[in-house]
């Protein structure tokens, strides 16, 4: 019997080598970069159309997103012939400074009028010599609304609804000052933002408490851990402001730095989409006071964003820095 085993354990292990000396050889035949599942730079960048939307007085807007490649890589691509919408175009109001990886509800543009379901607004964005494009139609398949949103952004699972996420709405923003601003290289420049919110959806901190508190017909706590379903990336909920370059081409630091507002899904990474990120309460009185400094001449948008994590508000401030 023992013999047996041993030959049977000599005959998994033989096949488990050949099943690796299988796979190796399969990926000595590749490129290299087939081999890699990321980049931290040389990738393009897709643009993406997310949906249309209609807001409460009856106007329509077709809304951006885009995926950069890069994981590290921030491409400048200036409105143009690599970087242009049409028709109305070639800018209406599109970034140029481009964060890593996939960045939802970046933009909209206003459905020019007289369009109907067979008519096409295109976003085309060339970038590391390969040119991409974005389709926009009114089509009744790409309509979205707020549950859409929240959905796809990670704050609720997909297909995921109740009466209490439903009456959600978007933060409150005022950004303190002029949309435009002067600065001099080197020299800090002062943002100051207010936010609110309704509180909804919770903060897992509000959640735990309130499941903690939670009694069964015996009068015991109920505070049982229950995993949930996500179908798309997983966000943190609960207010939060962050400021980044929309436009401009220069390096710039803010302090302190910013939680960040693309999809970076790495532990660590002051991201709300990474694992154990754990969001830092509202500051006195509501107030996010942020300094900002620029390494180069020019004319830069920042941009300002609020979310509960369901729901984003931007604001822009334009700041031309010179020496």
């Amino acid at each position: 019997m023992r013999h047996l085993l041993v030959t049977v354990n000599r005959k998994r292990t033989f096949f488990f080598l050949v099943l690796l000396f299988a796979l190796a050889f399969l990926l000595a035949g590749q490129p290299a970069d087939a081999q890699r599942l990321s980049y931290s730079s040389g990738q393009n960048i897709s643009p993406g159309y997310e949906g249309w939307e209609e807001d409460p007085d009856g106007s329509l807007w077709f809304v951006f997103g885009y995926m950069n490649r890069n994981w590290e890589e921030e491409p400048n691509i200036p409105v143009g012939p690599e970087n242009s919408i049409s028709p109305g175009g070639p800018d209406l109001g599109q970034p140029t400074h481009f964060l890593p990886r996939r960045n939802r509800f970046v933009f909209r543009v206003p459905v020019p009028e007289g369009f109907d379901e067979d008519d096409e607004m295109v976003w085309t964005l060339n970038a590391s010599g390969v040119t991409e494009q974005a389709f926009a139609t009114l089509r009744p398949d790409y309509y979205m609304d707020a549950m859409v949103r929240a959905s796809e952004g990670g704050a609720i699972g997909a297909g995921t609804t109740n009466p209490t996420i439903r009456a959600n709405t978007a933060p409150v923003l005022m950004v303190k000052g002029a949309e435009s601003r002067s600065v001099r290289v080197g020299e800090p420049l002062t943002l100051m933002a207010v936010a609110t919110d309704d509180g909804v959806p919770e903060t897992p901190r509000v959640r735990r408490e309130r499941q903690a508190n939670r009694a069964d017909g015996r009068g015991r706590r109920l505070n049982k851990w229950s995993p949930h379903y996500r179908g798309t990336v997983n966000t943190e909920t609960g207010l939060r402001v962050s400021w980044f370059v929309y436009r401009g081409t220069g390096d710039v630091m803010f302090d302190p730095p910013q939680v960040k507002v693309w999809e970076d899904t790495r532990t660590g990474a002051n991201s709300p989409w990474g694992p154990h990120f754990v969001l830092s309460d509202p500051p006195e009185n509501d107030t996010w006071t942020t300094k900002v400094m620029f390494d180069m001449p020019g004319t830069y948008v920042l941009r300002c964003r609020t979310s509960d994590g369901a729901l984003d508000v931007d604001r822009d401030v334009t700041v031309t820095v010179t020496r």
